[in-house]
Order: structure tokens, then sequence, then C-alpha cells
């Protein structure tokens, strides 16, 4: 698998969960931090354990996620959290900078991943 991907996705994880528990035991953080970094990060999560999961069932080392497959992760997360949920869940709320940032975060994955070590 591609170091720079990994290590990115890797990364991403350990932000994440320390994002999650800074926010679980009301350690303020900034803003811009609270509000958006974990919308940016969850798509290269998500992507890279599906594809990690792939690579293993279909015994394929080699394998990638075209880009169409990462086009419709990003506009599923934007269709679900940014519109259905917030009409049903108050945790949820309706920001399309939040789009925006799956986008670029997939194609942040796209080009990481077609990347050469």
């Amino acid at each position: 698998m591609n170091k720079k991907l990994s290590i990115y996705c890797i990364s991403s994880i350990l932000l994440g969960i320390t994002i999650y528990l800074f926010q679980y035991f009301n350690i303020s953080l900034p803003k811009i931090i609270n509000n958006y970094l974990n919308d940016f990060l969850i798509i290269p999560i998500v992507l890279y354990l599906s594809l990690h999961f792939l690579k293993r069932s279909r015994n394929n080392a080699d394998f990638t996620l075209a880009l169409p497959i990462i086009l419709y992760v990003c506009f599923m997360y934007s269709i679900l959290f940014e519109f259905i949920f917030p009409k049903y869940l108050a945790r949820y709320t309706k920001d399309f900078v939040d789009v925006i940032l799956y986008f670029a975060s997939g194609f942040i994955f796209y080009k990481l991943q077609n990347k050469q070590n």
C-alpha cells in the first residue's frame, strides 16, 4: 500500500480520535477545528478502511478505488449528513462548507492513492 496514503489516513484517524476526546472531556478547541476538521477527516478514513478491506477480500494488493466510487462516497456523505440527518436529528446541522470538505478530502485521497511511493 502507498506509504504516503497510509501515513495520511492513520494520522487522520488519530487526529479525529483526539478531537472527539477533547470534545468528550469538554476541552475547548478553536471553532474551525471543532466544527470542520472531522468533516474533512472522515472521507479519507472511510475510504482507507474500505480500500484495505477490498484489497484483502479480493487478494489484490494493487487494487485502488476508482474516482467514481470516491465521488459516490463523498456524495452520499453530503446527502446523509447535510440534508437528511439534520431534518430528523438535532445533533446534525446543514452546512454547505462540510460538502466542500467531503469532496476536497476525497480528492486528496484519490491523488495520494494514485501516487507511487
